[in-house]
């Protein structure tokens, strides 16, 4: 047994049949499909703003470029550390907006139309430039590109989070959203390939992967800005006139970090979320690289060929973990939803170690499969406890601070992911790996295997633990959900 924050004594591992005294389903909970669709739309823009840049840097700036991969991974860091400080303003700013649409859905418009307009700009660079003048570049475009990025994410977070008061609908919009990003998320490994299509072969026949980046992201560019309009007009803010707009007092913005970690289950979730963000995030590089130069021998356009079928493999494979993550958690609640794909998220990294391999290289097809179906039941469970955790924070501070969690959840997670992504590029440097070798040492290759492995099981490991003693059970937050309706009245 185990006592919550509410001084309440709940069962630390309920039974299956345990919720079977919760209340049945109310009509009224279910979020409709459109606005279900609309929510997970935004996962274009988080995927492409935050992460394609990453996923592109050094196959443009250290495989084409040259740039040392020590100052890519610098300016990751940077731009990550950035990013988690306008994500707090964005997220105390959006809390305390109050206008006819909401105090979500403005920002999330003009700020998913101002991300996909600088996209392409990211890459905007010359050719025979010195190390020195690339990383002033992407240092200085990633710090301006950061609170446009944050300007739509923090709001468009938040909204996912007030979109119904049901425990498991939360996991259904989730899913949802999840689904849909695998679209975005396939987008990024073909991104590779794309910018080696013999249409973008200079005058040598070399593919110019600089220019096929250029025009790679103007054309998902095109697509943020479509998109963030149809966000804007299907989504809606259930919370916002029945609690917020009426009654809520102005959120002072020391509360958006300061007494949001107070709340306990949120600094559980936040733990094991940190642990899975910085040990994956680590050595996301490394297997871009033994691809290319263990499984390929360092032959780049084979190896994005083979990058774009894994994402295949991982948008599969990641739709199968958001029903398998879904289905545990109907039955056996999102803590061991939670438990059960962190440990098969153990097993999927031990398999690295086998399914890259240079004489069968359809293999790598299962590791990309393995990690994208454990990160979907991760991702998918972790978003819907989020909205339990506010529920749960709204019962002792009589405020609906979305934002505020938004904002402190990203603050954590960016300050996991710039040390991760920070390490990342000298970890590369560690193992020998060195850009201007068309073949790489065994040593090198050894070392990248190993870590590729190693590092994320030593951090899935830590979730576990951190994750076992999260409280909020379905049963209490039936019991949240009656508190909160008898006081402010139902949403």
């Amino acid at each position: 047994m185990l006592a919550n924050a509410d001084g309440a004594v709940v069962p630390a591992m309920p039974h299956p049949s345990a919720p079977a005294a919760a209340p049945a389903p109310v009509a009224g909970d279910r979020v409709p499909t459109a606005q279900k669709i609309g929510f997970g739309l935004g996962s274009f823009l988080d995927m492409w703003g935050h992460w394609l840049y990453q996923s592109l840097a050094f196959h443009v700036f250290n495989v084409f470029l040259g740039v040392a991969p020590g100052l890519i991974s610098t300016v990751i860091f940077l731009k990550i550390a950035v990013d988690a400080v306008s994500d707090a303003l964005f997220g105390w700013m959006s809390d305390n907006t109050r206008t006819r649409w909401g105090r979500r859905r403005p920002y999330i418009l003009v700020g998913g139309v101002l991300a996909g307009i600088g996209l392409p700009l990211m890459f905007a660079v010359g050719r025979g430039w010195s190390d020195s003048e690339y990383f002033v570049f992407m240092l200085v475009s990633t710090c301006l590109y950061v609170p446009v990025m944050s300007c739509f994410n923090m709001p468009w977070n938040s909204l996912g989070a007030e979109m119904t008061p049901d425990y498991h609908e939360r996991t259904r919009v989730m899913s949802v959203k999840n689904a849909i990003q695998k679209l975005p998320e396939l987008a990024m490994f073909v991104a590779a390939q794309f910018t080696t299509l013999a249409f973008f072969n200079d005058a040598s026949g070399k593919p110019d992967i600089l220019l096929g980046a250029q025009v790679y992201t103007s054309i998902l560019g095109a697509i943020m800005v479509v998109v963030s309009v149809a966000i804007f007009l299907l989504t809606r803010e259930r919370y916002y006139a029945k609690v917020v707009a009426q009654a809520q007092q102005r959120v002072p913005f020391k509360d958006t970090l300061y007494r949001t970690l107070k709340n306990r289950p949120f600094r559980q979730m936040l733990g094991t979320m940190l642990a899975y963000n910085m040990a994956t995030s680590m050595v996301g590089l490394l297997g871009y690289y033994a691809t290319v130069y263990y499984v390929c021998g360092g032959n780049v356009v084979e190896a994005t060929k083979w990058n774009s079928m894994m994402g295949m493999a991982g948008l599969i494979c990641g739709l199968v973990g958001i029903v398998f993550a879904g289905w545990v958690a109907r039955h056996w609640g999102k803590r061991n939803a939670l438990l059960t794909v962190l440990v098969l998220g153990i097993v999927a990294f031990i398999g690295d170690w086998f399914f890259y391999n240079p004489q069968l290289p359809w293999l790598q097809l299962f590791a990309s499969g393995g990690v994208a179906f454990v990160g979907a039941g991760f991702w998918t469970i972790y978003g819907s406890a989020l909205a339990d955790i506010i529920d749960h924070d709204e019962l002792s501070s009589g405020q609906r601070r979305e934002g505020s969690f938004a904002a402190c959840q990203s603050w954590i997670s960016k300050v996991g992911l710039a040390l991760g992504n920070g390490a990342s590029g000298w970890v590369l440097m560690f193992t020998g790996f060195d850009a201007k070798l068309p073949v790489q040492g065994e040593d090198a290759l050894l070392l990248i295997r190993i870590f590729l492995s190693g590092i994320p099981i030593c951090g899935l490991l830590v979730a576990l633990y951190v994750v076992s003693r999260y409280f909020l059970t379905e049963q209490r937050m039936h019991e949240i959900r009656a508190e909160l309706e008898a006081r402010r009245g139902a949403v």
